[in-house]
């Protein structure tokens, strides 16, 4: 009896193993000798009257209990986990946009609001307000960075802040780009017409919500300021030239206005040395309630501690006094206030939210400079009403600088670039009505050099943030 229990064991292990191909049947003979015979069999289950029966129930139960226990078994992992657990492993990671990561190509394409898709945009060098000099019992100079009520101001004016710091941001790149091809025996209109093929794209053209501020200036040597080719212009950039490079972007009418100068030549380290020193005191001197003319006799006194060799002359570089910096408004370039870069100037105070462009240009000449030269440069008078016009040229001109430029500058080159032909007649009737203004370039004395360097600063209620402020100057 013994015997058969343990045989009916090891058939029982046989079956749960899966070892169905032989089946053991076992025989009792007459005279009590038991005797083992295999017999294969493929897939059969063995007869339940050489099984018993208890032994066939037992092995069922094994494999239901089993196959219940592997269904269960992720349930069974998860049983201990909240509900709100379980469904955060169900939630699928969300995709990130398709801007996110967006690196700048080279040459610039990318928009600077496709690369900042959150209107995040880099923020300009962070300063305190100076002490104005006059202020002798500290009530000009409050804590600003540290006042709730300023603070307050600030996240009010967030969206004008964004405007600029994204017309900075693409005037930043576009300088970037420009500086690394530019170069001796380029053609100085093509020099123009590539920067601001390039200062279109990194702010994103949108007729008067976002362009250009004004055309680009590219004055050489003894021209300060207000040179920019026309059509058919063959100047060429040469080594020994002293080329100084003024544009400026807006969005929505907030504008940057921002200038550096280019040599290739290094006898004239010493002058660009002087004039970006110069703007740097001028941006340090400037803040809520200081007096304009403190800024003037600041770049004065920088700019005329430097001197320059030139071909064994040294010359002492001079500011240029009849050109300043100036207040900037919403489409308006020049809003009313002049910042002077020399002493004696008006006492007028800078005041709180007000933009300005710090600008200062020495020179090698006499430091004043005059009209010369063919006029490239032209504005709509800000304050023009209606004026009747019988000219039906200077009628459609008027149109189309209405149009395309607004109040904003504009330059020969901009209006063929829109189409127009034929139309320097109605130019010139519009500037004698006096519905637009020429600005011919301004030049010191033949045979001399000049320098500029020009940055954008904003007065804030809390600090002043020179918005171009770039990691080059």
């Amino acid at each position: 009896m013994s015997l058969e229990v343990e045989k009916k064991d090891e058939t029982k292990e046989k079956i749960e193993s899966g070892e169905e191909d032989e089946t053991i049947e076992n025989h009792v003979s007459v005279d009590g000798t038991t005797a083992a015979k295999k017999k294969k069999k493929k897939k059969k289950k063995p007869a339940s009257a050489e099984i018993p029966s208890e032994v066939t129930d037992a092995v069922e139960k094994l494999e239901i209990k089993k196959n219940q226990e592997e269904a269960d078994e992720p349930d069974d992992a998860n049983a201990g986990e909240n509900p709100e657990e379980k469904k955060k492993k169900k939630k699928k990671p969300k995709k990130k946009p398709a801007t996110e990561g967006l690196k700048q190509t080279d040459p610039p394409s990318i928009p600077i609001c496709e690369l900042f898709p959150d209107c995040n945009f880099p923020i300009g060098e962070i300063c305190e307000h100076p002490k104005p000099r006059d202020s002798l019992d500290n009530s000009l100079s409050l804590n600003r960075m540290t006042n709730e009520e300023k603070k307050a101001l600030d996240v009010a004016h967030t969206d004008y802040y964004k405007d600029l710091r994204q017309a900075a941001e693409a005037h930043r790149q576009t300088r970037k780009w420009v500086m690394s091809w530019i170069k001796p025996g380029m053609k100085m209109i093509d020099i123009c017409e590539q920067l601001e093929d390039c200062s279109r794209k990194m702010i994103k053209e949108n007729g008067l919500s976002a362009g250009l501020a004004f055309p680009t200036g590219c004055s050489l040597n003894h021209c300060a300021a207000h040179y920019t080719p026309n059509a058919g212009d063959e100047t060429v950039l040469t080594y020994d030239d002293v080329c100084k490079i003024d544009f400026g972007t807006h969005v929505n009418g907030h504008i940057i206005d921002c200038a550096f100068t280019v040599t290739f030549n290094p006898k004239y380290d010493k002058l660009k040395e002087a004039v970006r020193a110069a703007t740097n005191a001028g941006i340090k001197e400037a803040g809520i309630d200081v007096r304009l003319c403190d800024i003037g006799e600041t770049v004065q006194e920088v700019m005329e501690s430097y001197e320059i060799d030139l071909d064994g002359k040294t010359y002492k570089i001079k500011p240029i006094r009849n050109l300043n910096g100036h207040s900037i408004a919403p489409y308006r370039i020049h809003a009313g206030k002049s910042v002077p870069i020399v002493k004696g100037a008006e006492a007028t105070r800078m005041e709180e939210g007000e933009l300005y462009a710090i600008e200062t240009f020495g020179s090698t000449g006499k430091g004043v400079v005059h009209d010369d030269m063919e006029c490239s440069h032209y504005m709509k008078n800000f304050d023009v009403g209606h004026v009747p016009l019988r000219m039906p040229k200077a009628k459609s001109l008027l149109n189309t600088i209405n149009k395309h430029f607004g109040t904003l500058a504009f330059c020969r080159r901009w209006i063929d670039r829109v189409g127009e032909t034929k139309y320097l007649m109605g130019l010139k009737n519009l500037c004698d009505m006096g519905i637009v203004d020429p600005y011919p370039p301004l030049c010191d004395i033949k045979g001399c050099y000049t320098a500029q360097y020009e940055h954008t600063i904003l007065l804030r209620p809390t600090c002043k943030e020179i918005l171009s402020r770039g990691d080059d100057y």
